[in-house]
């Protein structure tokens, strides 16, 4: 029991750390609040020091950063968030419709994932319940594509064709049902690859348990046994799907941009940029509480899902210490990533040629060239440096700490969810004021969060393999805590914990990608990706390949990780094929078929 309020007292002391935080932001970037207020009032208006004292009076900044956050605390306290100091108008009700335009646009974005997710695993379920997965090579090069695109180019692409050439759906607006349908889409479809791709690492583990075996010895049908290693493999993937429902609400920054919609992500970004304190800290704050309830749901979902297995310590291991996986598909990839780069860094990012604009791609100039008459294969070859090394390095880090951190989920659990709480951009808002504006900003930004899933993951796997029937002989036999967790936990939970964080390596460079497209990232004339899908957007319709250049090489990028996490996959030690092709001949009377009892 006491452990419970000790955590819940840790993720009270977290959250209200951010928001205090965020309600120093001001301060912390040494500007002042009167004049960005007074700017996003009206730009027009001359800053005398009589007009921005009067501001200052209006606002109740006179008493200096603590008196304001008192202020707005004490107020929240009687359910008053305040007044935005923008619009002047209750901050309550406007952070409760975003938040409610944001659900909405979870839920039907969450809803493309899973059957993205679904599509995804269809070979292994089939496979799987036919028995013949032995055989099964690594695939997934769609999924990866799909996970490598970034959400603001998939938005753009679904709002310019689908909504304005073809004039199937609404593009921009929110006004009803079926205006989520295409920011659901540019959201659920990465979302749902990544998904799809943790949910098939774990199945070809539950198709290779005891019990699936049994089952298919008493005769159940593969559909159910199907059914059945889907739900076995769910428990473990529950915290990163809780991690993708709130990031989903409150990270859908660029999305929201794109469609003008009026959610959570887009309001709290437009408070930071205008200083707007009570919008800002009110909206943080939903999303905290929001992550808190999503994860508690999770969590909740996740022991029914596992049953007393959990508790008795009869779980069997999903990962078996087997040999990985071999392939080319690696070295294709690999090949044609470094040929691209190669090509590219031969030739010169910053040459003008106001003469060859927006050319479209020839022997001179394989990718074309930009809107200035540069060569995009230039630019992309060395914004190869900027992005793949920077994404690598990142993904190195954030590997180490979320391993650590996943080890102590006690610590890890309160801190993963306050961090997912808040976007992306808000971090790289809050890192600019602390550390200024910089080629670093965006690596700290993306650095500050994107250890959390690799955190919650590695906790997932640590409880659900600490409860399995290895590790409680092991126990038996007289073994000590780091005999366990060097030679029986760690073996079982960093290999896919290690696929993972490759399947994250083109998310973290669609992050630093997202927050160039967003304004927040390198500066021109920087060949970074994200720069250069942000400059070369708007020639979209008339120079496409202006943007499916770098959009290409990111899903080329991939691509490389998916086969790369393949090559590490750990085939299960099941049934050897003859001794699968005996229990199919087996016959078994229809009266006998039913559930093996134990599998929930």
């Amino acid at each position: 029991m006491w452990q419970r309020v000790a955590g819940a007292g840790w993720r009270t002391l977290l959250a209200l750390g951010l928001v205090c935080g965020i309600g120093l932001l001001p301060w912390l970037t040494h500007t002042d609040p009167a004049y960005t207020v007074l700017k996003a009032r009206s730009a027009e208006r001359e800053p005398t020091p009589e007009v921005l004292a009067d501001v200052r009076q209006q606002l109740g900044i006179d008493g200096g950063p603590l008196h304001v956050l008192a202020g707005w605390l004490g107020g929240l306290v009687r359910g008053d968030a305040g007044q935005s100091w923008i619009s002047g108008a209750d901050v309550l009700p406007e952070v409760t419709r975003a938040l409610g335009a944001s659900l909405l646009l979870m839920g039907v974005a969450l809803l493309v994932a899973v059957l993205t997710a679904g599509v995804i695993c269809l070979r292994t379920l089939r496979l799987g319940a036919r028995r013949r997965l032995g055989g099964r090579r690594g695939g997934g090069s769609g999924s990866a594509v799909l996970a490598s695109l970034p959400e603001f180019l998939v938005a753009s692409v679904l709002a310019t064709v689908v909504g304005v050439q073809l004039g199937w759906l609404p593009a921009l607006g929110w006004y009803g049902p079926q205006w989520t349908v295409l920011p659901a889409l540019a959201l659920g479809l990465p979302a749902g690859a990544v998904l799809g791709r943790l949910l098939d690492d774990l199945l070809p583990g539950a198709f290779g348990e005891p019990w699936a075996l049994a089952a298919a010895a008493r005769g159940l049908t593969g559909r159910s046994i199907a059914r059945q290693a889907v739900r076995r493999c769910v428990p473990a993937l529950l915290p990163n799907l809780g991690l993708f429902v709130v990031g989903l609400t409150g990270g859908a920054v660029a999305v929201e941009q794109v469609f003008d919609i009026p959610g959570l992500g887009r309001a709290t970004l437009q408070a930071a940029l205008a200083q707007d304190l009570p919008v800002l800290q009110a909206g943080t704050l939903a999303l905290v509480l929001f992550a808190a309830l999503a994860t508690g749901a999770t969590g909740v979902a996740a022991r029914l899902l596992t049953g007393p297995a959990l508790r008795d310590g009869a779980l069997s291991s999903l990962h078996r210490p087997t040999p990985p996986a071999g392939g080319v598909l690696p070295v294709l990839y690999g090949a044609l990533l470094l040929g691209v780069v190669g090509f590219g860094l031969a030739r010169d990012p910053l040459a003008l040629d106001t003469g060859q604009r927006l050319r479209a791609p020839s022997l001179d100039h394989p990718f074309g060239t930009d809107a200035l008459g540069r060569d995009l294969l230039a630019r992309v070859g060395h914004g190869a440096l900027d992005t793949l090394l920077l994404a690598a390095a990142i993904s190195a880090a954030a590997l180490l700490v979320g391993v650590l951190l996943g080890l102590l989920p006690r610590v890890s659990a309160p801190l993963v969810d306050t961090v997912n709480a808040v976007p992306p951009v808000l971090v790289a808002l809050l890192v600019t004021a602390v550390a200024g504006s910089g080629p670093a900003t965006p690596a700290l930004a993306v650095g500050a969060v994107a250890w959390a899933p690799l955190a919650a993951h590695t906790s997932s796997l640590l409880r659900q393999e600490r409860a399995t029937l290895h590790i409680t002989a092991t126990k038996g036999l007289g073994a000590g805590r780091v005999h366990l967790l060097r030679y029986e936990i760690l073996p079982a939970v960093l290999p896919p914990v290690l696929r993972h964080a490759l399947l994250r390596l083109p998310g973290v460079a669609l992050a630093l990608a997202s927050l160039g497209f967003l304004g927040l990232g390198a500066q021109p004339p920087s060949p970074e990706w994200g720069l250069l899908l942000a400059e070369n957007q708007p020639y979209a319709e008339r120079a496409p390949w202006a943007v499916l250049a770098p959009a290409a090489v990111l899903a080329l990028l991939g691509a490389l990780a998916v086969s790369a996490a393949d090559g590490l996959r750990r085939r299960p030690t099941g049934p050897s094929p003859r001794e699968t092709e005996a229990v199919e001949r087996r016959p078994v009377a229809e009266t006998e078929q039913e559930e093996p009892a134990g599998v929930g």
